[in-house]
Order: structure tokens, then C-alpha cells, then sequence
């Protein structure tokens, strides 16, 4: 059975509030965590977006989890030789249980200081530029290294954990997922897609974990938990390339304005019933995914980790 991990959304929550999730997600027994790295939130009904290695400083002194990124972009918004000290400085403090997920990020967060945002064939190649760099740096070496799109002279990371650090690669389409079969130490997606994870596989990932996230929308009745969940995240049923290419969070509320509430209901499980959420999550398992990251959309989070604790995770395993 695929280990069940919960999912740190830092687009909805504060960072003392991810910290509490954290604590009461171990306690219910989920085995991992995810968290997100954002500058911005998707919307701003979402509300949030904390620093990530802040929050992950704060986490790795009140949970024995592991921790993935999911995902971190190295490539526009911070030079990967940063993302290198900070993957390794929380690599330290988690005592090696930590996993740098990176993608090739999204305009919404990287197009901040008015950068071009590149075509994605581009991206895809300053991504693998930043992995290798990433590396390099990571074997504690002094490194100068000249790139098509990075440069570092003289650098030297002293603060490494015993271990390198795991790069695990997402990819949402063909290009992507044989990218991070190629580069990547795992496979990061957001998709119960049986396709994209069989090419990952047949691609070069072979036998390499491979991580999912989903969202539920636990709620005392069902019909809140929809609402919830559509106000909230109905920006994860928008079509195509919008998801990468849009800038603003003003931007994802107008395209949400078009989509269906029902589309909504039929993506999350909503509400109280443990056979939806079960059912959700087993989609994700019968994909492919080694783990499985839940997230919780609703505000009843207590009601969620004592729906979890007690009916979800004992029937999942």
C-alpha cells in the first residue's frame, strides 16, 4: 500500500497554522508531508503565502515527518544556488528526511521582477541546468560554473546533511515526465494519471517513488464541503496551460468565474462520507503513486484529522 502523506497548502494557510496542521496530521497518522511554495496564492480567497524555508525551519523542530516540496521552482524567482543552501540547511535540520521537489514553476509566482516568462521547451532546460548545478553544489565542493542560463563563481555550500539531497521532478505533460525520469530522483504530479506515470517509468524512472497530491473538502454536510472547495481551489480545474501561464491571482479568479460548480463536486470528495474520500485517494494509489499527499480545503480541520485518524487511513490500510 502506498505510504499517505497530508499536504502543507502555504496559498491557504499562515505559517503557525501549517506548523499545527503538521503536529495534528502525525499525530492522526499520516506518514508524510507535502508543502507548497508559493509567492503568491492562486487566489485570494486563499489568503496565504509564508516563505516556505521559514516554515520548514519551524517544522523540523515539531514533527518527525519527512518533508517534500511540492514544488519549489529554481530557476526565475530564486538562482538555484540559493535553493541549494536552503534544500541542504533543511536537509540538516530534518536529519535527512527531507525532499526537494522543483518544477518549472508557474507565472504567477516567477514573473515577480518582470522577467520574461519563457516558452515551456525553455523552461524545462533551465530547469535541468538548475538540477545539475544544484548537484554540484550539494557535494560540498567549490564550484564556478558557467551555463547557458546560470553562472556561479567560487560558491561552497558548508552546511550539508550526511546524504545528498533528494530532487524528486514533476511533470504534468509528455515533455516534463520524461525529463524527470531523466534527472530526477522521483516523480512529483498532482494527476492520477496512469499514462503519465507509466511513460515516467518506462522513461527512465523505472522504480523510482513516485509522489501525487490531492485535495478532499471534509466537511459536516456535503454541500458546504462543495462550496468550500470551489471557492477555494476550483483554479485546479482550469484547462490547458492557464495554470502555468496566468500572472495574477486576479487573473485565476476571473477564469474560476467560468467553471461549473459541479465540476467541482465531481473533483473532490466533499463532505463527511469516509467512501468518497477512501475512494479519492485509492484513485491515486491504482495510478501509480508510491505516496499519496491529502490536503483538506474545508475549515473543518479538526473534523478532517478525526475523520482520517479514526475511518480513512485504517480503511486505506
Amino acid at each position: 500500500m502506498a505510504a499517505i502523506g497530508y499536504f502543507l497548502a502555504s496559498e491557504q494557510f499562515g505559517p503557525k497554522e501549517l506548523v499545527e496542521q503538521a503536529q495534528r496530521a502525525e499525530q492522526a497518522g499520516f506518514e508524510r508531508l507535502w508543502i507548497s511554495d508559493h509567492f503568491h496564492p492562486w487566489n485570494d480567497a486563499q489568503g496565504h503565502s509564508p516563505f516556505v524555508w521559514g516554515t520548514i525551519g519551524a517544522l523540523s523542530q515539531v514533527t518527525s515527518l519527512p518533508i517534500t516540496t511540492a514544488v519549489t521552482c529554481p530557476t526565475v524567482r530564486i538562482h538555484p544556488a540559493i535553493i541549494a543552501q536552503a534544500a541542504a540547511t533543511a536537509a540538516v535540520q530534518l536529519d535527512g528526511r527531507f525532499v526537494l521537489g522543483v518544477g518549472s514553476g508557474e507565472a504567477l509566482n516567477e514573473h515577480i521582477f518582470g522577467d520574461p516568462w519563457p516558452p515551456p521547451g525553455e523552461r524545462l532546460q533551465m530547469l535541468a541546468e538548475a538540477v545539475e548545478l544544484i548537484r554540484r553544489l550539494h557535494r560540498g565542493d567549490m564550484v564556478t560554473y558557467r551555463g547557458e542560463h546560470y553562472d556561479v563563481q567560487e560558491a561552497r555550500i558548508y552546511t550539508l546533511p550526511e546524504q545528498p539531497v533528494p530532487i524528486y521532478v514533476s511533470g504534468f505533460g509528455p515533455q516534463a515526465t520524461e525529463l524527470a525520469a531523466r534527472i530526477g530522483d522521483g516523480y512529483c504530479t498532482a494527476s492520477p494519471d496512469a499514462e503519465l506515470i507509466g511513460l515516467f517509468r518506462d522513461s527512465g524512472g523505472g522504480a523510482k517513488p513516485v509522489q501525487m497530491g490531492t485535495k478532499v473538502s471534509w466537511a459536516a454536510d456535503e454541500e458546504s464541503g462543495v462550496d468550500a472547495a470551489h471557492r477555494l481551489w476550483a483554479n485546479e480545474l482550469l484547462p490547458g496551460w492557464l495554470g502555468q501561464t496566468l500572472p495574477r491571482p486576479a487573473d485565476f479568479e476571473d477564469a474560476m468565474s467560468l467553471l461549473d460548480r459541479e465540476a467541482s463536486r465531481q473533483h473532490f470528495a466533499a463532505g463527511p462520507d469516509p467512501q468518497r474520500h477512501i475512494d479519492q485517494v485509492r484513485t491515486c494509489v491504482d495510478a501509480g503513486a508510491d505516496e499519496v499527499y491529502v490536503g483538506q480545503i474545508g475549515p473543518d480541520l479538526e473534523g478532517f484529522f478525526t475523520a482520517y485518524e479514526k475511518e480513512v487511513l485504517p480503511a486505506l490500510r
